[in-house]
């Protein structure tokens, strides 16, 4: 079980990798509004909006990713018909926090923007330094 983890998570870093290239973008945009089902992922939590996952190359004891379902390139370039999204959005995050007994250990909740976002895909960092510590 531990080699097919491992495996996954080592498809998807290669994934996010060449999803920098800009002649795989629009592969990208494709993936994340038609095939999201596709990630190979083991999901924590996700809803009609967005999907949480282990991210393939933490940097944080825990290092949860949160992506759009749909094909939003950057922060700046978000748009959604409603506010549904963003509702939905922070709902996953709450139940992240709670599963995961952060507000007790301690977080942070990051989104990355021009030079420092690696993909071209709109996402967020739940993360925690310590709480690997509070787990042992």
């Amino acid at each position: 079980m531990a080699g097919s983890s491992s495996l996954k998570t080592r498809i998807l870093a290669l994934g996010l990798k060449a999803a920098r290239w800009p002649i795989i973008q629009p592969l990208v945009r494709l993936a994340f509004n038609h095939m999201d089902q596709l990630l190979p992922v083991a999901r924590f939590a996700e809803n009609d909006h967005w999907v949480a996952f282990q991210h393939p190359q933490p940097d944080y004891a825990l290092h949860i990713l949160i992506v759009s379902k749909k094909a939003v390139p950057t922060l700046a370039a978000a748009y959604f018909d409603t506010g549904e999204p963003y509702g939905a959005l922070f709902d996953l995050v709450q139940s992240l926090i709670s599963k995961f007994d952060l507000e007790r250990v301690g977080y942070r909740l990051i989104t990355n923007g021009g030079p420092n976002q690696t993909i071209p895909q709109w996402h967020w960092h739940l993360v925690s330094a310590d709480w690997e510590e509070a787990h042992d």
